[in-house]
């Protein structure tokens, strides 16, 4: 049973840092590369769609700008086209060497608006959580039935796997609040 507990932290783990991912794409009003990983770049000499990170390098100069840097020249008109597909609210602008993406300051709509979107990540990664802690009860409970465990272990288990959960719901909560901070600070 303690594979089964270990399989369960790993879970757990797994939906804080999808959590972390997800909260690192939303935006803050600071220039950050992470705000551009997600973005997918259909290359037309390729006849393919490849992430942004495969086709250039991505620097934050400062607060307000980033700069993406293809390594082939070729492919710099593609990426501009998907940075603004994206939606993301950026305008980015080339210069044929490089494509210049300024980071506007956000409004207060749009600064609730990304408040909502990131306590809805942190909703998702609390279900999740909770799915883990239905999955693996579920398990005790068969494993009970089956005669592999004692009554009193089951609930002993269960205990543990509540514990558990309680503890990563409690994470997801300081990490939205965290980013919810970030987001509002102007």
């Amino acid at each position: 049973m303690d594979e089964y507990l270990e399989a369960m932290e790993g879970d757990m783990k797994g939906a804080m840092e999808a959590l972390a991912r997800e909260l690192s794409k939303i935006r803050t009003g600071r220039a950050t590369p992470k705000l551009l990983e997600g973005v997918q770049v259909l290359v037309q000499s390729y006849g393919t769609s490849m992430p942004i990170t495969q086709l250039a390098t991505i620097q934050a100069p400062d607060a307000r700008l980033l700069v993406v840097q293809p390594w082939d020249k070729t492919t710099i008109g593609d990426i501009e086209r998907a940075i603004v597909s994206a939606g993301l609210g950026l305008n980015p602008a080339n210069d044929g060497q490089v494509v210049r993406v300024p980071v506007p300051p956000l409004t207060q709509d749009r600064r609730q608006d990304l408040v909502k979107q990131v306590k809805k990540a942190g909703e998702d990664a609390k279900v999740r959580v909770r799915h883990v802690r239905r999955e693996y009860n579920d398990i005790f409970k068969e494993a009970e039935k089956d005669g592999d465990i004692s009554e009193d272990e089951n609930r002993r288990l269960q205990g543990v796997v509540q514990v558990a959960t309680d503890k990563y719901v409690s994470e997801v909560d300081v990490l939205v609040g965290h980013k919810e901070q970030e987001v509002l600070e102007v």
